[in-house]
């Protein structure tokens, strides 16, 4: 049964509620109620969270959705209220908190998608749709859609695939008026990001972003209106998949900022691994985390501006 091969334990920190282990965050709540999310250097593939660790990985997606939020800020509020680390709490947090309000979460991911590839590659091989939407003839691996689309998904368990659904289906679960208005949000967020990027010399393909209520009444003008508010990671190689422009080709397969070279270790005669038997997946071997690494802060170093240090 895919999962952690190694649970960790949850830290204790004095003032902290332990609320839930993530494949990448640990959750703990205050004594204001406000989340406390920390993010670790765990990485999953193949739906398993694997033994071994990528350096600072954690702290890298961290100051990388810091930096998204403040860039997107005037088309969504974040729910970021600090980074101050606990008192009580270990050293190797430093980088890793952000202190979050707490929101009631809308149970879709958000995917918008300006680029074929992946699980949408395979569904318009097959049915020239992606998440039922048509598409033209013609794509190919890597191509670029006409206009961005909006392809939600169900948020999984881990250890579970995250389900592609319908815009209708989200209507359905969450109501017609919330899912309008998360497909809007959501492309306007694509399109701001995906220019960004595309100044740094990178091609966002598709990224996913969670969203939550807040609702103390400071939204919508004061009027006490729930205020919709993105959460969680933004814009991430773990939520999103960037591609380098002058190294793009429609056709074959990019080389993305992600953790694609661990999938590709992991299914190779290397590894020794079935993924498809029952056994978990072994450690990494040095080679494969310093590149993953390498990677991780290509992409920091290329989307900020900044070195990573």
């Amino acid at each position: 049964m895919p999962g952690f091969v190694e649970k960790p334990e949850p830290v204790e920190v004095p003032g902290l509620e332990h609320v839930h282990t993530g494949k990448v965050r640990d959750l703990y709540r205050d004594g204001d109620g406000n989340l406390v999310m920390v993010a670790s250097d765990r990485v999953s593939a193949y739906d398993w969270v694997l033994p071994t660790g990528i350096p600072d990985k954690g702290r890298i997606l961290t100051r990388l959705s810091l930096w998204w939020f403040e860039q997107l800020a005037d088309l969504a509020p974040a729910h970021v209220l600090s980074t101050d680390v606990p008192p009580g709490a270990p050293a190797d947090w430093a980088g890793r908190v952000m202190v979050c309000r707490a929101l009631r979460m809308i149970p879709v991911e958000c995917v918008a998608r300006g680029y074929l590839t992946g699980s949408g590659l395979a569904e318009y091989r097959r049915d020239r749709t992606v998440c039922g939407l048509a598409l033209p003839e013609g794509l190919t691996d890597g191509s670029e859609l006409p206009a961005a689309i909006f392809t939600p998904a169900t948020k999984a368990e881990v250890g579970d695939h995250d389900e592609n659904v319908s815009h209708e289906e989200v209507a359905r679960r969450v109501g017609a008026e919330t899912a309008a208005l998360l497909r809007q949000t959501t492309l306007a967020l694509y399109t701001r990001a995906r220019d960004i990027a595309r100044d740094r010399g990178l091609i966002l393909a598709d990224t996913k972003f969670e969203f939550g209520w807040e609702e103390d009444g400071t939204g919508d003008g004061g009027s006490g209106a729930p205020r919709l508010v993105l959460a969680d990671e933004v814009l991430t190689p773990d939520s999103s998949r960037f591609w380098r422009l002058d190294e793009w080709q429609p056709g074959r397969p990019q080389k993305p900022y992600d953790k694609q070279y661990i999938r590709d270790w992991l299914a190779s005669p290397a590894s020794g691994w079935d993924r498809h038997g029952n056994q978990p997946p072994p450690p990494l071997p040095g080679e494969v985390v310093a590149h993953t690494r390498a990677r991780y802060t290509e992409a920091y170093r290329l989307l900020t501006g900044l070195p990573w240090d």
